[in-house]
């Protein structure tokens, strides 16, 4: 009997908690992986984020249509003063909106439009809407006259976007 090994109590006490240790590491390394993808997936779709389900909604509740624009033809031409030089301007408009009803809105009141738009273009000085921003004041000046014109002929002054100068020759 002598070929028995025999285990000491000491040597079952230090591998036990070795094992034990082990496992519970591995355990709680393995619990965090999991805690930690899964708060990264819900974040990542969406639903950590209020503003993300508001954008959602407000897109789905009204698409953009697309936009038409009405060509203001013929160009405008006007002459100012500038230098003590007559100055030519000519300018081809196109407005932008989104809305038919204001399209047909801008067609019935052309001559007015072209009236005011011809008046706003003549008022200018040559130094200033030879730089970028004396254009830019001059389109916005536009925008705001015919915006003006299409609210007095019964229209919606809001649904006129934008106003493009699409031509812009100043001799």
């Amino acid at each position: 009997m002598a070929d028995v090994p025999v285990l000491n109590a000491a040597d079952d006490a230090e591998a036990a908690p070795t094992k034990s240790k082990k496992w519970l590491i591995i355990g709680i390394v393995a619990f965090l992986v999991l805690v930690g993808g899964g708060a990264a997936a819900w974040f990542l779709m969406g639903q950590g984020n209020a503003h993300g389900k508001k954008q959602v909604t407000a897109k789905a509740k009204e698409p953009l249509a697309p936009p038409l624009y009405v060509a203001m033809d013929p160009p405008f031409v006007v002459n100012f003063e500038g230098e003590q030089l007559v100055r030519f301007l000519q300018i081809t408009v196109q407005v932008m909106t989104r809305d038919p009803a204001t399209v047909e809105v801008l067609k019935v009141n052309d001559p007015v439009l072209r009236n005011d738009l011809l008046l706003l273009f003549a008022n200018q000085k040559y130094d200033v809407v030879a730089t970028r921003a004396g254009k830019e004041k001059l389109r916005s000046d536009a925008l705001a006259a015919i915006r003006q014109v299409v609210d007095s002929g019964g229209g919606k002054p809001d649904r006129v976007e934008q106003v493009y100068f699409t031509s812009f020759v100043m001799q």
